[in-house]
């Protein structure tokens, strides 16, 4: 996802040190962001049976990846990785605040009401749209030491967590925009187009 934002809780200390890297762009990234039109952005992410350290390495490379994109998250699929994993940081400018890595993560709940966002993507650079999504959601996942967790997210923090799970299901957010005479002109000029999208109800 697209936007920066500052507020996101800091884990433990034990925690930061296990997956945190530098915050800062590199010349040549690990791993490359598939864009839109690109088969694997529709491709159902599978389970994670077990959290190791070749999951943890990968979180690492998707977080250097969407550092150097400046995006504040990352799921598998828009590197081409079939695996249940994303990553999110809000808080960019802030090299003590650790990044959240979410396994296997599901949405256990979601507020009845919802709130209307304008949202951007990396696999999709430079078209922003406005979308509705649910205000709150509750989330259950396994950490990147493989522990399972449950977290409530509102505001960003739960918009961002929602457009990433929607990548592991092959569903991106310009699916969920209904003004498609405004997407269409959005994404022509940056030369993709409307073919690619699959509609979804919001």
């Amino acid at each position: 996802m697209a936007r920066s934002f500052a507020g996101l809780a800091r884990n433990a200390e034990k925690n930061k040190a296990s997956i945190a890297v530098a915050k800062e762009p590199l010349e040549k990234p690990p791993l490359a962001i598939h864009t839109l039109g690109n088969r694997a952005l529709r491709q159902p992410a599978k389970r994670i049976s077990k959290v190791d350290e070749s999951i943890r390495e990968l979180a690492r490379d998707m977080l250097r990846s969407m550092y150097s994109a400046k995006g504040i998250g990352l799921a598998a699929p828009q590197v081409g990785v079939e695996k249940q994993i994303l990553v999110i940081d809000l808080d960019l400018e802030n090299s003590t605040t650790p990044p959240l890595v979410l396994i296997n993560p599901e949405i256990i709940t979601s507020s009845a009401s919802v709130e209307t966002y304008e949202e951007g993507c990396l696999s999709i650079p430079e078209v922003y749209m406005d979308v509705i999504r649910p205000s709150s959601i509750k989330v259950s996942f396994r950490d990147e030491m493989g522990r399972p967790k449950k977290m409530n997210a509102d505001g960003l923090l739960g918009r961002c967590i929602q457009h990433e799970i929607d990548h592991l299901n092959g569903v991106l957010f310009v699916d969920r925009v209904s003004g498609h005479e405004e997407l269409d002109t959005a994404l022509k000029e940056q030369g993709f187009s409307i073919k690619d999208i699959r509609s979804v109800q919001s």
